[in-house]
């Protein structure tokens, strides 16, 4: 029986893991013998533990693979045997190559499962795959893998637009804007991106030069020994003077090949998101944030981006504000 301390809800998160093979789409399906089942990779969130985070770990405990997250995709929820509700988050995701060497750095080891819990691990075919699921309901995200993939939008790169993290109020500080520090919180928020980004496999680093940013972005720097590009452009005063170089930045970011994060300040917002609206799907573009603050200290925009013959398009978007322990 559930107790007023267990939450009411069960959080779960795991992922559609895909390749090509021979113009084929496969997917990658496991087999519990405690259940004599075949499911998606997933599992509980650990405490203080995102949901991104979760489904890379779960996927490397069950799979043996590290994996890329891609584009969201349908969530399932329902009830287990104590009443209580479960509710799994599920992701389009590749096995890590050479390019997402960068990224892997910031992930601490995982066992395998037991053979107890995972004792198959399979590639199927995705005409396959449907029918290997144990639970009909798995198919819903399978579906919606393969509808992404028909139209182009399952290849994708991840763009992550960051808000710097809590930072001390302009009013108590004597210093100038240039150096105006996180808070405690700050720090904690900015520790806390460092498996979300890595999930996504961030390989390149781009930050404002005031040392609020330049912090928010320092503990995943550190993390996967990589220099960030500090840009001068991306800070209030510059971009005040002229928008239209943080346009370009973005754009510039939009066409690159890599994985990528952009760190930045609430009033440079508007400017960033009127540029992913511009290329994005018009469903996606309604899905953005529109309105002041557009994103919370420490939050993330992740845009999933596809080149396609018509330049770079915004075919996904997600929101994540990792819990700062």
């Amino acid at each position: 029986m559930s107790t007023s301390t267990e939450p009411v809800v069960v959080e779960a998160a795991g992922a559609l893991v895909w390749r090509v093979r021979l113009s084929r789409l496969q997917v990658a399906l496991v087999h519990r013998p405690r259940y004599h089942d075949w499911s998606w990779p997933k599992g509980k969130l650990d405490p203080g533990e995102s949901a991104v985070g979760a489904a890379i770990r779960e996927v490397a405990e069950e799979t043996g693979h590290e994996v890329v997250l891609g584009i969201p995709l349908p969530g399932l929820e329902y009830r287990i045997s104590d009443g209580r509700t479960k509710r799994v988050h599920y992701w389009a995701a590749q096995v890590a190559g050479r390019r997402d060497a960068t990224a892997l750095r910031a992930r601490p080891p995982v066992p395998r499962a037991s053979r107890t819990e995972i004792d198959q691990v399979r590639w199927w075919d995705v005409e396959t795959a449907v029918h290997r699921l144990t639970n009909k309901d798995d198919r819903l995200p399978l579906d919606a893998l393969v509808q992404a993939y028909e139209k182009g939008r399952l290849d994708t790169r991840a763009v992550v637009i960051a808000r710097h993290g809590s930072a001390r109020r302009r009013a108590g500080w004597t210093g100038s804007e240039l150096d105006r520090p996180l808070t405690r919180e700050g720090e904690r928020q900015a520790s806390a991106l460092v498996p979300v980004l890595s999930a996504f496999g961030v390989s390149r680093l781009a930050t404002s030069e005031w040392a609020r940013c330049r912090s928010t972005i320092t503990p995943y720097s550190i993390a996967t020994t990589t220099t960030p590009q500090v840009l001068a452009m991306l800070t209030e005063a510059e971009h005040e003077r002229s928008p239209a170089r943080v346009a370009s930045a973005v754009v510039e970011l939009l066409r690159s090949s890599g994985d990528s994060v952009l760190c930045t300040h609430r009033p440079v917002l508007p400017t960033v998101v009127d540029v992913l609206a511009q290329h994005a799907r018009r469903a996606v573009a309604d899905q953005l944030p529109a309105h002041d603050p557009f994103l919370h200290p420490g939050q993330l925009l992740v845009a999933h981006v596809a080149q396609t013959t018509k330049g770079p398009r915004v075919v996904a978007a997600e929101t994540h504000r990792p819990p700062a322990e």
